[in-house]
């Protein structure tokens, strides 16, 4: 190919990688907006002090403590190591899926129906429910914040490139003085 064409592919290149660059900036911008608002409207405030309990609580939420939630990775470190170590915690580590089998178990024995065990079991089996729902929830705000995340950082390497094109699509590869091509 002539240089006359690579010429043209690098400006057309870089007018499409900036327009694409700019739009995924935007778009990864509106994302972690739409997040912050989101989680700023549940008003949580991230737990703080006596309320950090093991060390990997301090480890991970100490650097948000009594801060608002409102961003991606504070919602996935407060699901991942403070609502997930209270669930542990209630049901001995089991799933809500073990809780639950074993109180639909013990709510059908008319011997057990009434027990402090199966009590316990439900009231076990509703922490996870509640613990598993509010997890997920503030996963998918993490997982809806890093996609912004790789959407800016993809935007900022495409306008890079876009530069690096530009450079060499209007200054670099200009077709030589007194050549036809």
């Amino acid at each position: 190919m002539s240089r006359t064409a690579y010429q043209a592919i690098s400006r057309v290149f870089a007018i499409v990688l900036a327009i694409a660059g700019i739009g995924l900036i935007v778009g990864g911008t509106y994302d972690h907006s739409f997040v912050t608002d989101q989680l700023s409207q549940q008003k949580i405030t991230m737990p703080s002090g006596k309320s950090l309990t093991s060390q990997d609580m301090k480890d991970t939420l100490e650097k948000y403590a009594g801060k608002p939630m409102t961003t991606g990775p504070q919602a996935e470190a407060f699901a991942n190591h403070y609502i997930q170590a209270h669930m542990n915690a209630a049901a001995n580590g089991k799933t809500y899926e073990e809780v639950s089998g074993e109180y639909i178990a013990c709510s059908a024995d008319a011997a057990k129906k009434n027990t402090t065990e199966c009590t316990e079991l439900g009231a076990a089996r509703q922490t996870l429910f509640m613990g598993n729902s509010l997890r997920g929830m503030l996963l998918n705000a993490f997982g809806w914040w890093l996609l912004g995340t790789i959407a800016i950082s993809v935007g900022i390497g495409a306008l890079v490139l876009a530069v690096v094109l530009a450079v060499l699509g209007w200054f670099v590869l200009k077709p030589k003085q007194g050549s036809a091509a």
